[in-house]
């Protein structure tokens, strides 16, 4: 059973960074396709960005580009969503998705 455990989530002000982590199991951590989602209050879950494993292709959403970053430690099983120049409209909860697997959400909030 696939599961995954973000954390890294908090409050930060405007312009300032977080590095949001994912922690998966129930899986072989070889070929694999992860994705970071968020969801802001009365919207719809977006895709924010996406990582193949096998290729190491990333792709990103258009609002995010150039301010955040997908990674992956294949020896911890984990993967990351580095977020810097954050803004306000990027507060939601991000989760971390495999297939129709999802974790529990970490609130990111940006105000000052």
């Amino acid at each position: 059973q696939v599961q995954l455990v973000e954390s890294g989530g908090g409050l930060v002000q405007p312009g300032g960074s977080l590095r949001l982590s994912c922690a998966a199991s129930g899986f072989t951590f070889g070929n694999y396709y992860m994705s970071w989602y968020r969801q802001a209050p009365g919207k719809e879950r977006e895709l924010v960005a996406s990582l193949y494993s096998g290729n190491g292709i990333t792709r990103y959403a258009d609002s995010v580009k150039g301010r955040f970053t997908i990674s992956r430690d294949n020896a911890k099983n984990t993967i990351y969503l580095q977020m810097s120049s954050l803004k306000p409209e990027d507060t939601a909860v991000y989760y971390c998705n495999k297939g129709s697997a999802w974790g529990q959400g970490t609130q990111v909030t940006v105000s000052s």
